[in-house]
């Protein structure tokens, strides 16, 4: 076969722009594998990212369409392009795809080796989906960029989200203490994660309960990056993912998750030790795939939306 079933965006915009469509099965280059998809996972803001459609990730690069949306991928190697000795067909894998290159909304999509590890065991591809975007995020968040050790103090904002979700669990499992912030409907979900407290940002200003924190994970932005200033003690650091910090102010961090086999390793060490469950909110079909783009803009969730293949 030489064709498969895909979504695609043939012009930039949000979901109203996506197709479910026939498209041309992609063939594994140099230092690539080709991956039967069994599952993939969306992220809120994917298709506004300028990197989803050009080569670069600045947006300086030239378009890219029509493109294949869904960085977060778990499947089975089909084949394995020249110079790849480490995967081989049948072996199950999962990982970030790189953001200037089509994702895993498809049947098959081809994937750098080098970013790719092996599917955590305990993990169906559901789950194993939903875990390379936010995982990775939320560990270089807190390990590389925050330093993240036993005993310290650490806000994770939008708790419930994808992002969050996992971050709890991470920092958790890191032996840190986690204060949370969510809504009251998503409060049980997310002490049930391990956070040890959490206060919904609907009913009062988060500063007035918190104090002392040695690290701010900011996965919202705005008003609520501003006030996480507030609750850092001398020394403390606060890593966004949505824009940057003052950079007025010391101690600020905004990063861009990257691709690591090693990072998605050290995730599924975790899955292992039953420290870390990536949560699902909802799973839908391939078709479906535009109207769960625009679900990620209303509601709350309790994980991440996937997709699977038929």
């Amino acid at each position: 076969m030489d064709t498969m079933h895909a979504v695609r965006g043939h012009r930039r915009g949000g979901p109203q722009e996506l197709t479910y469509e026939d498209a041309p099965r992609p063939v594994a280059g140099a230092g690539e594998v080709l991956v039967a998809v069994r599952s993939a996972s969306i992220t809120r803001g994917e298709l506004d990212w300028d990197a989803t459609w050009t080569d670069a990730l600045d947006g300086s690069g030239s378009p890219r369409v029509p493109i294949v949306p869904s960085k977060e991928v778990s499947g089975v190697v089909v084949a394995a392009g020249p110079g790849v000795t480490d995967w081989g067909p049948g072996d199950e894998v999962y990982g970030l795809i790189p953001f200037t290159r089509d994702g895993a909304a498809a049947e098959f999509t081809t994937v750098p080796a080098a970013v790719l590890a092996a599917k955590p065991p305990r993990l169906d591809h559901d789950r194993a989906a939903a875990l390379p975007l936010a995982g990775l995020t939320a560990w270089q968040a807190l390990v590389t960029h925050g330093g993240v050790r036993p005993g310290a103090h650490v806000l994770v904002h939008g708790a419930a989200g994808g992002v969050g979700s996992i971050a709890v669990q991470v920092a958790a499992a890191l032996g840190a203490r986690v204060v949370a912030t969510a809504t009251a409907e998503t409060a049980d979900f997310v002490r049930e994660l391990g956070a040890d407290e959490v206060v919904d940002h609907r009913a009062g200003r988060f500063e007035a309960f918190v104090e002392d924190v040695d690290l701010v994970l900011d996965t919202v932005g705005g008003d609520t990056q501003d006030r996480s200033w507030l609750v850092l003690r001398p020394g403390g650091v606060l890593v966004s993912i949505v824009s940057p910090p003052d950079p007025a102010r010391a101690g600020g961090v905004f990063f861009v998750v990257e691709p690591d086999r090693t990072g998605l390793e050290e995730l599924s060490r975790l899955v292992k030790d039953r420290k870390l469950t990536p949560r699902v909110d909802r799973v839908v079909p391939l078709e479906e795939t535009p109207q769960a783009y625009a679900a990620l803009e209303h509601g709350n969730r309790c994980g991440k939306i996937v997709i699977r293949m038929s």
